[in-house]
């Protein structure tokens, strides 16, 4: 896997699209200004966790006697059940709220909804297969975030321009392309173990 198809995997596997109506009604009582504080806040929160993962994951796989098949069918399934999601979205959507004025700390922006099971078990995934790569995967992680990151900070600006109708088709197709990902990592997981 190149650098730009592990890029584009992460970001997909990121969902900043589907993040949107989640982070707007998570952030919507606070004030504008603070807002963006907050925002980059989580972002950078999940980029320091996805990047730890990356780098530590070869680490943690082995303490905890796990080998990358167990990881790769395991992150398949999770991918499988979060491209579900995205193309058959839940009635009343996903959102969330907090009180009027409370800020959402590490927990549900920066961890799961960015920084979630699925793009950390492709992380360790990605460093354990190709250790050598550390640099590309790390460029890959970095442009995936910033495009996540970018689409995020213009959140307001993104929505108008595509309507809510261009949000759900976007979210749909993402899905579809997530659900192709995740049926490969299921069967490279298998094939693996098998060979």
């Amino acid at each position: 896997m190149d650098t730009i198809s592990a890029a584009v995997m992460l970001f997909l596997i990121m969902d900043p699209m589907g993040n949107l109506p989640i982070f707007s009604s998570l952030l919507k009582h606070i004030d504008k200004k603070r807002r963006r504080i907050v925002l980059v806040r989580e972002l950078v929160i999940a980029l320091l966790v996805m990047f730890l993962f990356l780098f530590a994951g070869d680490n943690i796989l082995t303490f905890l006697s796990l080998n990358k098949e167990a990881v790769s069918i395991s992150g398949a399934i999770i991918l499988f059940l979060i491209s579900l999601k995205m193309i058959f979205p839940p009635e009343g959507g996903l959102g969330a709220s907090l009180g009027a004025g409370e800020e959402p700390l590490i927990v549900p922006l920066a961890i799961p909804l960015m920084a979630g099971p699925s793009i950390i078990a492709t992380l360790i995934l990605l460093a354990h297969k190709d250790p050598s790569r550390m640099l590309d995967w790390s460029l890959a992680l970095f442009v995936a975030w910033l495009a996540s990151a970018v689409i995020l900070m213009f959140s307001e600006l993104f929505e108008r321009i595509v309507g809510e109708k261009g949000l759900q088709a976007i979210e749909r197709l993402m899905g579809m392309l997530l659900l192709m990902i995740a049926v490969q990592m299921f069967l490279n997981g298998v094939q693996s173990y098998l060979g």
